[in-house]
């Protein structure tokens, strides 16, 4: 069973549509701790602000359930947007700490020609660095991004996918069982399908 962890934010729905476009029939949408801690894999989804991401996280309290089930469990997840920026260690755009699952922090998009427009919004192409995606994705592959904050890690191994907006960025990452992309797969027609069923069929 995969579960999409409900927090109160993200396109739950969509996001369960597209598991089921690639075949998967076994998913549901969820906060309770057994769904959480029972599931084959975990997608944490997200849209808006990270301090209002944390604190819908926070008052569920579903952060122990979550640490158990990816930490101590080692359970495959999948951040989505700001889910993936809500697994690093904080963010410029508030104050509060982030799950910490991954050495990284979610950074403004600042620039000096007013021509780059901020949020970063459309489709853009990736670079994959892991032999073993870059197989499973049709070669080249673009993603659906909207967002203002990037994400920059601090351990170079953890990089995934790198796009190009105003400078290089990091728009994927992984570390053991822990996967986030910052675009939306469910947005992305047949990349974002391949992605999904990369997720599913490869992260253990």
């Amino acid at each position: 069973m995969i579960t999409i962890v409900n927090y109160g934010l993200g396109n739950l729905g969509s996001i369960e549509n597209m598991l089921k476009k690639i075949g998967v029939s076994y998913v549901r949408i969820s906060n309770n701790p057994e769904d959480i801690l029972n599931a084959k894999k975990l997608i944490l989804p997200g849209v808006g602000a990270f301090d209002a991401g944390m604190k819908k996280i926070n008052d569920s309290g579903l952060i122990p359930i979550l640490n158990q089930a990816v930490i101590e469990n080692k359970t495959p997840i999948l951040g989505i947007c700001l889910g993936m920026q809500l697994m690093t260690q904080k963010s410029e755009e508030g104050t509060l700490g982030g799950l910490n699952w991954i050495d990284a922090e979610c950074i403004k998009f600042k620039f000096e020609d007013n021509k780059i427009k901020v949020p970063h919004m459309g489709w853009n192409y990736i670079d994959i660095l892991d032999s073993e995606l870059k197989s499973n994705l049709p070669n080249p592959s673009k993603f659906y991004f909207v967002h203002s904050y990037y994400i920059q890690c601090n351990e170079k191994q953890d990089e995934l996918l790198i796009c190009n907006y105003g400078h290089p960025f990091v728009a994927g990452f992984k570390k053991g069982n822990i996967m986030g992309v910052q675009f939306h797969p469910e947005k992305s027609h047949k990349y974002g399908m391949a992605l999904l069923n990369y997720f599913v069929e490869n992260i253990n």
